[in-house]
């Protein structure tokens, strides 16, 4: 097909150069979005009086069709250079030498922005729906998983008893934050481009403020080579979507952990796991494997584009053509591992007895102890070492801390003697915390209550 800029060249282009030169095998995917801007940029030529009403209903009539016949099959030509090429000459082909007059004023330096930025509109709408729909989910388990306790972690450790309702809204306090990243990366995301042309600005008079209204931008952009030469709307989505992936990750590993034998603390469904092609007892946990592998990817996305633009001098450049693989690899990623995600967690099922036996004899309630002595008038830096002196006591003996009785407690202190040891103390350990943000049953509660609440709005 013959290129939009050949008027100039003698020579045709070199099949190699040609084959690094043309993004039409991944940039068609803004298709949608180049029609959606250009419908828009038609209006504005008509007011500003480059186009007459009827060339502009043409035009219109015309992108429509392709819309239409698009969503319906391949219809673009995949010889073109770019997305911008084959939506420009299919219009020509179907309506004439009018569709010419489209691009006056216009570059695809300012097209492939605005296109962009209405993909990752787009994107992070649905992003945020996906995000939420997960909170919801873990909002419900730990409604659910109130009265389950297990063995809260430090270092891989067993460190002090917390509800697993904690531990799962610990998540979903970060998934609030990742979907505040998306939003707060909208109000730079959604600032048009449109009228900067290929760096100078556009020398139609555009009201690129009403143009902006019909494309539903809330601003327009204040420096034309800035607005063509900059992706950093563009970084801020692949980071807020790399600090997503890691916090999934991050679950997924304890997913991972608790659905072994050794821990037994989670049953996966058979719906998101897998078997092995040799052993015929295996149950895999994939989908949570899956989640951990996959941040790898988008991270470097995100560091391939910074160091695509750390060098880039203004305005745009053809490297720049590098942001959009790795943009749509992200956004596909995030559509899938979200869901899946969901999934695996909303069917899973949790072992209240196995957490519960992990409690026992793991000296978990042990700072409850140190902090038992200091009520009764002990420094907290003594009754640390006291308690450690215990601890260290058991494991020489071979004993754990429930099986003491009150007299062998206060050998090490007499303010031990009536001191909660086993169920007790736990349950003393976990009502100790209700304070905001801690995991006693009533913080928890509140916590929940403001869960719900998220989850419970509509935008």
């Amino acid at each position: 097909m013959k290129n939009l800029w050949g008027g100039r060249f003698g020579d045709s282009m070199d099949e190699s150069a040609k084959r690094l030169n043309d993004s039409f095998s991944f940039d068609w995917r803004l298709w949608r979005h180049d029609i959606q801007g250009s419908i828009a940029y038609a209006a504005a030529l008509q007011e500003a009086g480059i186009l007459t009403a009827s060339e502009c209903a043409e035009i219109t009539q015309g992108l429509v069709s392709i819309e239409k016949d698009a969503l319906e099959g391949d219809i673009f030509d995949p010889q073109s250079e770019d997305v911008h090429s084959a939506v420009e000459s299919l219009l020509r082909e179907r309506i004439g030498p009018v569709a010419g007059k489209l691009h006056t004023g216009r570059s695809r330096n300012d097209q492939v922005a605005t296109d962009t930025r209405l993909y990752i509109r787009e994107s992070i709408s649905k992003v945020h729906s996906l995000i939420l729909n997960l909170q919801k989910t873990l909002a419900v388990l730990a409604e659910r998983e109130m009265e389950t306790v297990l063995p809260g972690f430090t270092h891989l450790q067993h460190a002090q008893p917390v509800l697993l309702s904690h531990h799962l809204l610990a998540f979903f306090w970060m998934l609030q934050r990742d979907k505040e990243r998306f939003e707060d990366c909208l109000k730079r995301v959604n600032v048009m481009p449109l009228g900067s042309a290929a760096l100078a600005g556009s020398t139609v008079k555009l009201n690129r403020e009403k143009l902006a209204e019909q494309l539903g931008f809330a601003s327009v952009s204040s420096n034309s080579m800035d607005a063509v030469s900059d992706r950093d709307y563009m970084v801020e989505f692949l980071s807020a979507s790399s600090l997503l992936l890691v916090h999934l990750s991050r679950f997924a590993e304890e997913i991972i952990l608790w659905n072994s034998p050794e821990f037994g603390y989670i049953d996966l469904d058979d719906s998101v796991t897998t078997g092995s092609s040799i052993m015929p007892q295996k149950k895999n946990p994939d989908v949570a494997e899956l989640a951990r592998g996959k941040p790898g990817r988008v991270v470097g996305h995100l560091m391939g584009l910074l160091l695509v633009l750390k060098g880039l001098p203004l305005a745009y450049n053809k490297d720049l053509q590098e942001d959009k693989e790795g943009l749509f690899d992200t956004v596909d990623t995030l559509f899938v591992m979200l869901p899946a995600f969901d999934k695996m967690l909303s069917t899973a099922k949790f072992s209240k007895d196995r957490m519960a036996k992990a409690l026992h004899g793991d000296f978990s309630t042990t700072t409850d102890l140190a902090d038992y002595l200091v009520r009764a008038g002990m420094p907290f830096r003594e009754a640390h070492e006291v308690i450690g002196r215990l601890v260290k006591h058991c494991i020489d003996s071979g004993r754990d801390l429930e099986s003491l009785t009150p007299d062998e407690l206060a050998a090490f202190s007499p303010s031990l003697r009536d001191a909660p040891t086993g169920p007790a103390g736990i349950q003393e350990s976990l009502k100790a915390r209700n304070l905001t943000g801690g995991t006693g049953p009533d913080a928890v509660k509140e916590q929940l209550a403001k869960a719900l609440k998220i989850t419970r709005k509509t935008t």
